[in-house]
């Protein structure tokens, strides 16, 4: 099994640690059924003789199928993918926290707080605040659930 680190935001790599850390691995593998496992083959080239160390602190492994692009020779992720990978991995982290708040909230009446320390303690999350989080939430429901007002003009008979 061949691994990659890549560099990735704190709060996002220990969130992607906590949900798909294998420990027979040793470390993050993501199931073959998600679409950052298909993005991640579709991203990997050969690696240049100029980079032959991987740094980063997210640590995963590579995706291995029957027939394709074998990842001893294809395990290399250029900066521009690595930037794609942070933000599709960014992206699964607020999606899930979004959901997950909205859920708790309207369907059990459940707190805010208490779903962002929930999200938090479940992951491991430990570079970012509960403030940050929400704070986060918030914004996203002001862009996406904005309402525009209507316009309730007389009709002139």
């Amino acid at each position: 099994m061949i691994k990659v680190k890549i560099g990735v935001e704190p709060a996002v790599a220990e969130y992607i640690r906590g949900k798909f850390y294998n420990e027979e691995a040793g470390a993050v593998k993501f199931p073959s059924s998600l679409d950052i496992y298909v993005l991640i083959y579709d991203l990997l080239q050969r690696r240049p003789v100029s980079h032959p160390v991987d740094t980063g602190n997210l640590e995963f492994a590579l995706p291995e199928r029957r027939a394709g692009k074998n990842p001893e020779s294809y395990n290399y992720l250029s900066e521009r993918s690595q930037k794609l990978l942070n933000d599709k991995m960014k992206l699964m982290m607020w999606a899930e926290l979004h959901d997950m708040m909205d859920e708790n909230k309207h369907l059990r009446g459940i707190e805010f707080k208490e779903t962002i320390y929930t999200f938090m303690l479940r992951y491991g999350i430990e570079s970012i605040s509960e403030d940050a989080l929400f704070k986060n939430y918030q914004r996203w429901r002001y862009k996406t659930r904005r309402k525009a007002k209507r316009a309730y003009n007389r009709r002139k008979k």
